[in-house]
């Protein structure tokens, strides 16, 4: 399939550049898959959109102060952009710079809160497009050392430096476990009142973590896009969650996957143990595009995503393809705001919604 059939126009003016001061009054689109209906509310009505019983999958990762300026020996200025935590003294990254750096070269990491304070670190593995760098500051692991020069890692279109608000907003409420260098997107609109109304109703939850990686950014340079070949994206899903799973297939009621991120994690411990659930922590790399068969989900709560993106593929082998296309537009018409912290859709096939 030709990469050109999931690309959009869209109205600069519909991409949001600021998150909503309260999480969940942004609008949502509710998609029926089966008939193509689409009706509008706010995220807030989801509770009444979503059975008594139904299993609710969240991704628990939490934003790694992923987006680091610093300069070189000679004076250069360099923009590192942290891909994985390795262990209390190194991380893999990439290293935006003029010039390439050498093996053994030491670069200075400017801290966020004094500009005219440097931590110095030192490269010591070249791996491709990617680095590993360590810390000589001692008695401070890694991630002290991120929350002293890191910064919020906004997306490129969200064109401007991260600010006070996006610490708090950027991270779902619901994030603990630190690693990924962008948000589960879909995930921002929960806040307290809705998560207590979702237990009040007896809708289960759960969570997976999966951390989003630096491919999330990267768009396809394929044209056909069964030839794209996915990064990969480190993932744990426990015992605890796959009971929940279990119980809730044995009820016959619906799981519905909070994000892309989730369905990527529920869809790869299906497809890595021929559909036998069983506890996984390790990385997948699964590019799920038209012609997907879904072994997990019911229906999916997700943003608007980037045209030609990985993302807007997954959604298409969810929903169809023109069924999606047709949908955007009518987002658009409706103007509703895209991307990171835009609004969101939910895509179910109850005949009831």
């Amino acid at each position: 399939m030709h990469i050109s059939k999931f690309f959009f126009d869209l109205p600069t003016k519909l991409i949001a550049r600021f998150p909503q001061k309260k999480r969940s009054s942004c609008r949502l689109l509710i998609l029926n898959k089966i008939s193509g209906k689409i009706t509008h509310t706010k995220f807030y009505d989801i509770v009444n959109k979503i059975n008594e019983g139904d299993l609710l999958i969240f991704n628990d990762t939490k934003v790694i102060p992923a987006r680091i300026y610093g300069h070189k020996n000679t004076g250069g200025k360099i923009e590192i952009l942290v891909e994985r935590i390795l262990d209390n003294k190194n991380i893999l990254v990439h290293i935006y710079s003029k010039r390439p750096l050498s093996l053994g070269s030491k670069i200075f990491l400017q801290k966020r809160k004094n500009s005219t304070q440097y931590i110095e670190a030192i490269i010591i593995k070249i791996i491709k497009n990617e680095a590993i760098i360590s810390f000589s500051k001692n008695n401070f692991n890694t991630l002290d050392i991120l929350y002293e020069v890191g910064h919020i890692p906004l997306p490129p279109y969200i064109k401007r430096i991260d600010e006070k608000i996006d610490y708090e907003y950027y991270q779902t409420i619901y994030g603990k476990n630190i690693g990924s260098i962008a948000a589960h997107t879909a995930g921002l609109h929960f806040d307290q009142e809705l998560l207590k109304k979702i237990k009040k109703k007896n809708i289960e939850t759960a969570f997976i973590t999966l951390h989003i990686g630096i491919g999330t950014f990267k768009s396809i340079r394929k044209t056909n896009i069964k030839y794209h070949t996915m990064h990969d994206e480190y993932l744990n899903i426990s015992q605890e969650t796959i009971n929940a799973i279990l119980s809730c297939k044995a009820r016959g009621n619906k799981i519905i996957a909070v994000g892309t991120s989730t369905v990527r994690a529920l869809e790869s411990i299906a497809i890595n143990n021929n559909q036998n659930f069983v506890p996984y922590s390790g990385k997948t790399n699964i590019f799920i595009y038209p012609g997907w068969k879904y072994r997990v989900i019911d229906a999916l709560i997700t943003n608007f995503h980037l045209p030609k993106s990985t993302l807007i593929i997954l959604v298409s082998a969810f929903v169809g393809r023109q069924l999606l296309m047709r949908t955007y537009q009518e987002a658009i018409k409706k103007k509703y705001l895209f991307f990171s912290y835009g609004d969101a859709m939910f895509i179910s096939n109850d005949p009831h919604i």
